[in-house]
């Protein structure tokens, strides 16, 4: 079964925007969690955004389905999350001027050191997982600093599926859905985990939903944002519905 990780970031940008206690990402990880949420994602930044220390030791401690780390790939992260042992910790490229995350991973470049990265964390126990770009020369670099999962890019195509007019038959919103697809073909070639993320909302998520061996997708400020009006319990079940009726697997 396809499932679903739920990126709780945005709650505590809200809570950090008045430098107060709520919204608690804790309260936002439970709700996810009874709306059917399979894992919780947060992403420690080194400039602490949002999300904060004591929010991943918190969650660590009370959540009761997988917690994924995203993190920069800094010797400072990775003793946090050898700490704190999440259950996977997903190595993200990071600047202090980017919104967002943009783009992905750029292993190709940095690999003797990433290698020693992934060792540091697969030692203690947390399974290993890299944010790339649909670039098959990245996928191999990942195989070969022995990641365990690969979690493509997929803000490409969500641009390109907004620009289009919605339309996912558009020429250009089906050549970004066709790198993903082989890409995602050859991560599972080499024995990794194919999960996908970025930018997926409740209109774009059913065709990446339906790419053969897609494991898990982290989705965050579309379900946050569509939870402003119809509460998180609502807006995850409302996300996991589509993707599991895009994917045809059983709920």
């Amino acid at each position: 079964m396809i499932e679903l990780g739920v990126n709780i970031d945005h709650i505590a940008t809200l809570r950090q925007a008045r430098r107060t206690y709520e919204p608690d990402p804790l309260w936002g990880a439970v709700e996810a969690h009874l709306g059917g949420a399979d894992g919780i994602t947060v992403h420690l930044r080194e400039d602490r955004r949002h999300i904060q220390d004591d929010d991943v030791r918190r969650l660590r401690d009370t959540t009761q389905i997988k917690l994924n780390l995203e993190m920069a790939a800094t010797d400072e992260m990775v003793g946090i999350a050898c700490r704190i042992k999440p259950e996977m910790a997903m190595l993200v490229p990071e600047g202090r001027h980017e919104i967002t995350t943009e783009g992905g991973l750029d292993i190709v470049a940095q690999e003797s050191r990433l290698k020693g990265v992934i060792a540091r964390l697969a030692e203690a126990g947390i399974m290993t997982s890299v944010f790339i770009d649909a670039d098959l020369a990245q996928v191999e670099a990942a195989a070969r600093i022995g990641a365990s999962v690969c979690e493509i890019h997929t803000g490409p195509y969500a641009h390109a599926f907004h620009a289009q007019g919605r339309d996912r038959e558009a020429p250009a919103v089906r050549s970004e859905l066709e790198k993903v697809a082989l890409a995602g073909k050859a991560i599972q070639q080499l024995g990794m985990r194919f999960n996908a993320g970025h930018a997926l909302n409740y209109y774009n998520v059913q065709p990446i939903a339906a790419l053969p061996g897609v494991r898990e997708l982290h989705i965050g400020h579309a379900i946050v944002s569509r939870a402003v009006f119809v509460g998180l319990q609502e807006a995850v079940r409302e996300m996991k519905r589509l993707m599991v009726l895009g994917c045809g697997r059983d709920a």
